[in-house]
């Protein structure tokens, strides 16, 4: 699949986005994500052990690797859907889970951890609808319950996301009666519903039929383009290495090797990297690195 120009200006050696308009040239853009240490263990296996990662406001990052690398674990971490063992997590400046209290770190009150949370829009690999919801009312039921905002505000919003996606006949529809590329739509769209500050998919074309991979990856290059910050762990090569700004490549927990997707993909630096690229790239047919 050939994606058109991401027309962004990076570091050619660090892939980090630079500032857009209104910035000086080439001044890094702010921080909207910084991991420091970021441990978890799921019983007595450690997923993720010691994650640094900064991803800057406006910029789209993938995260390959093998199955069981922590690559989910690290998404569901940054949304909290999962608690850290250790480490810290700072959203746009603010850090997740914790507080400093009298010069120490304690448990973050529930309300001020939703609200944080709310500033992240996910889309799983299942799409996750609510099948006994309309499309439209699946797009309100967060913004006003969340959000606290009014019907008709909520509804003018899914209305012009669904417009955004494609789907503007389908806001009647049950979930069930729409292919899988368009649940996957859905879900997008219901996810920027709550106007987050970052968008983290999870492996979203991985349970759809192939012809219909292309709808879901032509919309997050239109979202990527835009600006929206986004992490995407996916094993859509072609999507990685056209459309983000940079590679992060993970195995066995740890974050191996990142950089722009030239250098990931031509020039891989670490051996675990090169193997696993030699497999994948070997079995998508894809010589070139």
């Amino acid at each position: 699949m050939i994606f058109a120009d991401n027309m962004v200006e990076i570091h050619p050696q660090t892939g980090e986005r630079l500032a857009g308009a209104g910035a000086a040239p080439g001044e890094p853009a702010a921080v909207m994500v910084r991991i420091e240490g970021l441990r978890k263990s799921f019983g007595t296996q450690e997923v993720l052990r010691g994650i640094d990662l900064t991803v800057r406001k406006g910029e789209a990052i993938s995260v390959i690797g093998p199955s069981g690398s922590g690559k989910s674990t690290m998404l569901r971490c940054i949304n909290y859907l999962e608690e850290p063992d250790g480490g810290s997590i700072y959203l746009d400046g603010h850090l997740l889970g914790q507080e400093e209290r009298n010069g120490r770190r304690v448990a973050m009150k529930a309300a001020r951890l939703n609200a944080l949370r709310a500033e992240t829009g996910m889309v799983f690999q299942h799409f996750n609808l609510w099948p006994h919801m309309t499309v439209l009312d699946n797009l309100v039921e967060a913004p006003m319950r969340v959000r606290h905002r009014s019907r008709a505000q909520a509804v003018e919003t899914a209305r012009e996301l669904l417009a955004r996606v494609g789907l503007s006949e389908k806001e009647k529809e049950y979930p069930l009666r729409l292919s899988g590329g368009q649940q996957q739509r859905v879900a997008i769209a219901r996810a920027l519903a709550m106007s987050p500050k970052i968008m983290l998919f999870d492996e979203v074309t991985s349970a759809l039929d192939p012809e219909l991979v292309g709808e879901v990856l032509q919309l997050m290059q239109a979202l990527a383009r835009g600006g929206m910050t986004m992490i995407v762990v996916t094993h859509e090569m072609d999507f990685a290495r056209q459309v983000c700004d940079r590679v992060v490549f993970m195995d066995k927990g740890q974050i191996v090797e990142a950089g722009a997707p030239d250098v990931v993909f031509r020039h891989p630096s670490d051996p675990r990297t090169q193997q696993f690229l030699s497999r994948v790239l070997h079995r998508l047919g894809d010589g070139e690195r």
